[in-house]
């Protein structure tokens, strides 16, 4: 296993990138485990554990600057919970190579899906009397701009439905899949970037504690990696959560266009080669 020395900037970069994104840090987090040697569920495992130091690190700095909507936060942690305990289940019994190239294409369609939607122009549509039943509106002061922001999700049923893929995803891929929240709140549920990405750390965190209690109890988890790991990816996140709320909504976007456009053709490689 690799040192202390060589895992704690990997899990510093881990950390800042899932922050920043909105991603878990397991994009990066779960790659890198495996090139430095470290068995694929678990690196898996200790990235699961490592999402929720990422997710307390940056949501609470979130919530303290009432960027992310605890109410649509806790509505989809519902239903990523269930899937996170599915996911985490099946990897404990199939391999997971095949589903890497299966993610990664679903993720290369969300890019070009993200894409073309940020180059249309936005309006605001009618929010529906289930959204509005669950009262998921809200408002953010955005520092970049200088002024509040008010916004109402829509869509909540379909929301809902689509984050226990995300779950299933999360548990079984290790990666938090913040991808796949942060598209939902986005471009589903209609939310700005700014609240879908932080809410989207948010809800990785309860996901990711699901997940663990899974491979917990199937020991997967390595006191010695996992020590270094956290430490890490929480002083990444910590960074950061501090930048992100200096960038613009445009900005925060096309970093995560960037990172999902990568993530995509890394899990593509990775499951054609056999992971």
């Amino acid at each position: 296993m690799a040192s202390f020395q060589v895992l704690l900037p990997v899990a510093v970069l881990a950390g800042f990138v899932g922050a920043m994104s909105g991603l878990g840090g397991g994009v990066v987090l779960v790659p890198a485990l495996t090139l430095l040697g470290v068995d694929i569920k678990h690196a898996i495992a200790v990235s699961m554990l490592c999402i929720i130091a990422t997710s307390s690190s940056s949501a609470s700095t979130y919530a303290r600057r009432h960027i992310a909507n605890l109410k649509v936060g806790a509505f989809l942690e519902m239903f990523t919970i269930l899937g996170a305990l599915a996911g985490a289940s099946i990897t404990l019994a199939i391999s997971p190579e095949p589903l890497y190239v299966v993610f990664g294409l679903v993720l290369l369609g969300s890019w070009v899906a993200l894409w073309l939607a940020q180059r249309q122009t936005q309006h605001e549509s009618a929010q529906d009397r289930f959204s509005r039943w669950l009262e998921l509106d809200g408002s953010y002061p955005d520092s970049a701009l200088g002024q509040t922001i008010d916004y109402r999700a829509r869509r909540a049923y379909l929301g809902g439905a689509v984050m226990f893929g995300a779950g299933i995803i999360a548990g079984l891929l290790g990666i938090g899949a913040g991808a796949v929240n942060v598209l939902t709140q986005d471009l589903i549920m209609g939310l700005p970037p700014k609240v879908s990405t932080t809410t989207s750390n948010l809800i990785i965190g309860v996901t990711a504690l699901a997940g663990t209690s899974v491979y917990l109890a199937a020991g997967l988890i390595n006191p010695s990696l996992a020590a270094p790991v956290i430490l890490g990816v929480a002083l990444g996140a910590y960074l950061g959560s501090r930048l992100l709320v200096r960038l613009t909504n445009q900005a925060i976007r096309r970093l995560f266009l960037f990172i999902l456009l990568i993530l995509a053709a890394e899990m593509i490689v990775r499951g054609i080669k056999g992971a």
